[in-house]
């Protein structure tokens, strides 16, 4: 199932990298938050700093199946459904939950990644990737959710910074 060990969400890229044993060998495009990076709570901003996927909800849902509070509703994501509730922040496909590993930066206080329900989650295929635009999680095609979610496991590490992927690891994957 897992054949990732790594996953890197380059903030400035808006992409997030995944690799095995050192190699990458897979390249998403994402959305991170409209408000930039930050840690504090409340503050609609991307984490930085080492996660650990702490939870992986949604196996076996249909494509584009809609959550709230973790738990699917029964919906799948239309245009028509979308028309329904405008401005709703919509979580589709899976979900990865994210648990900082840096106490005081990610971990604990005003800062807890997990608190915050930071996820990596599907979003509607109409929004743009490549453009910070989320709440604070990081946003993904359905079809990319459906590929992350399968090749990760629990505790996988998960960093998240505003570099760029190194050139190296570009060019091993081209």
């Amino acid at each position: 199932m897992s054949e990732l060990d790594l996953l890197h969400i380059s903030i400035a890229d808006q992409a997030l990298y995944g690799f095995r044993a050192g190699r990458l060998v897979l390249r998403l495009p994402v959305s991170t938050a409209l408000n930039g990076p930050g840690e504090r709570n409340g503050s609609g901003c991307t984490p930085r700093g080492l996660h650990q996927v702490r939870a992986r909800i949604g196996a076996g849902l249909p494509l584009a199946a809609v959550l709230r509070a973790r738990r699917w509703t029964g919906e799948i994501w239309s245009p028509q459904l979308h028309e329904q509730f405008p401005g709703r922040d919509w979580i589709l496909t899976r979900i990865l939950w994210l648990s900082g590993l840096e106490p005081g930066r990610n971990r604990g206080a005003q800062v807890d990644s997990f608190r915050r329900y930071i996820y990596l989650h599907g979003t509607p295929d109409c929004e743009p990737m490549g453009v910070p635009l989320s709440h604070g999680c990081v946003r993904l095609r359905n079809a990319d959710m459906l590929t992350l979610f399968d090749r990760v496991a629990l505790h996988c590490p998960v960093r998240i910074d505003e570099a760029p992927c190194p050139q190296w690891a570009e060019a091993e994957l081209l």
